[in-house]
Order: C-alpha cells, then sequence, then structure tokens
C-alpha cells in the first residue's frame, strides 16, 4: 500500500472540490435554469446537484445533502422533477460547468497541457473510489466522463468531492453531531460557511442556529462566547481525521508523487478562479 504524507489526500481534495462547487455559486447555473422556468435558486441547487439519483424525493436529498432543513427541501422536490427530468437537468448543469470555467480560467488556461495532466490524474485517482455506502458518489459514477479536459477535471473534481463528503457524513453520524450541529462546529472553527449563508441557502431559522449554539455549549464543544473550544477542536480535528481515513484509498492508488503533482496544478486553477470572482467574498467565516 502507498504510503502518503499525513494530510496528502486532504489537501489534495481541498484544492479540486472548490472547482466543482464553484459552478454552484456561478449565474451561469441560474441561466440554465432559467431558461426552463426554474428561478429560485434552492429548486436549482437540488436539481442540479441530485439529479444523478434520479427524481429522488425530498427524504433522500435530505439524507444524502445532510445539512438541509427537510422543510426547504421539501418545498422543490419531488415538485422540480415536473419542470425539469434529471438528464436534462445534468445537460444544463454541465452547459453551466463549462461556460464557468471557461470564464474564471480562461481559454489559455482551459486548452493548456496541465489541464489535460489535472484531469488525467483525477480520473486515475477516482479509479479506486468505492460505491457501498456512498450514494452521492455512486450515482456520480454512473455518468460517462466528458470529453473535454476541462469538464474531464471537473467530473472527477466532482466523484472525488462527493465520495469524501459520502465518507464525511458517516463521520459526523460517528460524533453525534445533527445537520446544523456540523454547520454551526464548521463555522466556528472559522473555515466553515458564514452564518448568513447557511440561514439563507440551507432552510435554517435563526432560531435553529441559536439552538444548535446552545446544545454545542451543553457539550462543550463552544464556550459561553460561542467560541469553539479545546474540545471541540480536538472533535472537528477527529471528524476530519476520519474523514481522511475513509476516504485514503483514491489518494493511495494514485501516489505520493502524483498526489502532489495533482495538488499543485488544482491550487493554481483553484487560484485563478477565484481571483476571476468565482466565490463570493463573505462565503467563509464567523460574521
Amino acid at each position: 500500500m502507498t504510503i502518503l504524507p499525513p494530510r496528502a489526500g486532504r489537501r489534495c481534495h481541498n484544492a479540486l472540490n472548490p472547482i466543482h462547487s464553484c459552478v454552484y455559486f456561478s449565474p451561469d447555473l441560474g441561466k440554465e435554469f432559467g431558461e426552463v422556468g426554474i428561478e429560485n435558486p434552492s429548486a436549482v441547487y437540488f436539481a442540479a446537484r441530485a439529479a444523478a439519483m434520479g427524481a429522488v424525493g425530498a427524504g433522500t436529498v435530505t439524507s444524502t445533502f445532510y445539512n438541509f432543513n427537510h422543510e426547504l427541501v421539501a418545498r422543490h422536490l419531488p415538485a422540480v422533477w415536473s419542470e425539469i427530468t434529471p438528464g436534462a437537468a445534468l445537460e444544463a448543469r454541465l452547459r453551466a460547468a463549462d461556460s464557468t470555467l471557461r470564464r474564471v480560467l480562461g481559454e489559455e488556461v482551459i486548452g493548456s497541457p496541465e489541464m489535460e495532466e489535472a484531469a488525467r490524474l483525477a480520473l486515475r485517482a477516482a479509479e479506486a473510489c468505492t460505491r457501498h455506502a456512498r450514494p452521492l458518489y455512486a450515482a456520480h459514477a454512473d455518468l460517462a466522463v466528458p470529453d473535454e479536459p476541462h469538464l474531464a477535471y471537473w467530473h472527477a473534481a466532482t466523484l472525488l468531492r462527493e465520495h469524501r463528503g459520502d465518507g464525511h457524513l458517516a463521520a459526523l453520524l460517528s460524533a453525534g453531531l445533527d445537520p446544523l450541529e456540523a454547520l454551526v462546529s464548521h463555522t466556528a472553527t472559522g473555515k466553515g460557511m458564514a452564518p448568513h449563508w447557511i440561514i439563507a441557502t440551507r432552510g435554517w431559522r435563526r432560531t435553529d442556529w441559536e439552538a444548535a449554539v446552545a446544545r454545542l455549549r451543553a457539550r462543550g464543544v463552544l464556550d459561553a462566547e460561542g467560541e469553539i473550544t479545546e474540545a471541540g477542536t480536538e472533535l472537528r480535528a477527529e471528524l476530519e481525521d476520519a474523514t481522511d481515513r475513509m476516504d485514503a484509498a483514491p489518494y493511495e492508488h494514485l501516489g505520493a508523487d502524483d498526489v502532489a503533482r495533482l495538488t499543485e496544478l488544482g491550487r493554481g486553477f483553484l487560484f485563478t478562479a477565484a481571483s476571476a470572482g468565482a466565490f463570493p467574498d463573505d462565503l467563509v467565516g464567523k460574521g
């Protein structure tokens, strides 16, 4: 078995995942879905991300997405499938990925040998992902790999993101963190989504947030001021370590040198995309 440097897989994932997720912040996704009459941002997100699983209902999405309020999900699913088929949603998402990446990376990067290399390495890593107990990954693994290198890279980043994400949910369950407690504790580290973004996009109310804060205080994860405690920091570290263990196979399969190279390439693409405004300025933080 390949021995990787500590957290090498996590660092690689952290470089690739934002290229997957930037599509969900892109106006291009809303434009594509708006053309068939779907304009609500939550409906667009649920349809675009869940489409690989078919015309699923609210229960499946609440389960697999984990940190959304079920009331919000049920407001849009399964109703959205009367407006667009899963196949059409996947096509719209891929068109949005194409136009978004062309805009935030530029044609020179899109057509570069480095993009071809990154796509090849990321797809090879994804060969070692496993389907069992990983519903979002397994659904996406059944999709065809796009021909163009930048879309193949985006597809591979999606596979690796959902593979790690499915494992992370198992770690959250094992740690006894419910959906909103998971979000609140992550935000408290300074690395998670800002509270106003969570409340605006995940369907939770401010009172829900405050109740989760109270539960985490009682557990010793947060202090009286809502700051993360030493015990909370240890809990979050253990969560990521457990996720690393469940997500080791793709990066061990790729090997240390190629993981380092894929991380380098991914960070370069991420810097370019972020500099081009691919993400909201206030997305991350405690404010």
